[in-house]
């Protein structure tokens, strides 16, 4: 196994249970655990973990990018449910914006099946899983190349994203707080996906449950900068009365929704 192969492997380790033992992980790999304790630090300074004694917990201050790679793998089923959703909204022959977030590439999957769309995205990953769409139009916004995410940011993708208007734009983000609103840990990347809520006719933040009550570094927008939150689990009564409040439309799983 490769080293960052490992890598990825702990932090999906962590991802779901938090915190991770040395003596555990080298007997998991069978590598030494002078070979996990420098997997863990190379991961401490990325900022993605924090090391204690005899092992590491998470980092959660959402500031730092996890790798598309260990993303894909992170509440899988929810966002499968959370793509379900947004695949029942996405109708042939309108047009769409993506973001480079893994919930998106879940999205697209979901909706290959589609007829005469125009699909435009930063997000390396969604451009190559829908190369041989036929009868599709898709665009590339251009940009910069952001290591962790595998998707295109700055100025020129923004600017990519300013020329075009569609019908649907789906973003999503790294934490979600009732007040402070949705956030992302890039400053790129916030700016790329607030680009993209302005320039369509229906905003949706797709957001898995596990986001919740979490702030991240930078901001992307508030209620009034999206019309339709999906996520995969229905959120408790107070959120839902904020976003009746804000006459923003919540679809989960249930089928129901509260607007």
């Amino acid at each position: 196994m490769l080293a960052v192969e490992r890598k990825n492997r702990i932090l999906a380790i962590l991802q779901n249970d938090k915190r991770v033992v040395v003596s555990e992980l080298s007997k998991q790999f069978d590598v030494s655990e002078e070979t996990i304790r420098r997997d863990l630090e190379k991961l401490e300074k990325e900022g993605l973990v924090i090391k204690s004694y005899g092992g590491a917990v998470l980092n959660e201050n959402t500031q730092s990018d996890m790798p598309l790679a260990v993303r894909k793998r992170t509440n899988v089923i929810g966002k499968q449910k959370i793509a379900e959703i947004a695949a029942s909204l996405i109708k042939d022959n309108t047009s769409i914006m993506l973001d480079g977030s893994s919930t998106s590439l879940f999205i697209a999957k979901r909706i290959k099946d589609r007829k005469n769309m125009t699909l435009i995205t930063n997000s390396l990953e969604i451009l190559i899983e829908m190369k041989d769409m036929r009868n599709w139009r898709i665009f590339s916004t251009g940009g910069l190349l952001s290591d962790e995410t595998i998707a295109l940011v700055g100025n020129h993708a923004d600017r990519t994203i300013s020329y075009f208007h569609v019908n649907t734009a789906i973003v999503s983000c790294k934490g979600f707080e009732i007040n402070k609103g949705f956030t992302d840990s890039n400053d790129m990347h916030a700016f790329t996906k607030h680009t993209m809520l302005q320039n369509c006719d229906r905003r949706i933040l797709a957001v898995d449950s596990s986001k919740f009550n979490r702030i991240a570094f930078n901001v992307v927008g508030g209620l009034s900068d999206i019309d339709t939150i999906i996520t995969d689990v229905k959120p408790p009564e107070s959120w839902l009365e904020k976003f009746r409040q804000s006459g923003t439309e919540c679809l989960y799983p249930e089928g129901e929704y509260e607007n």
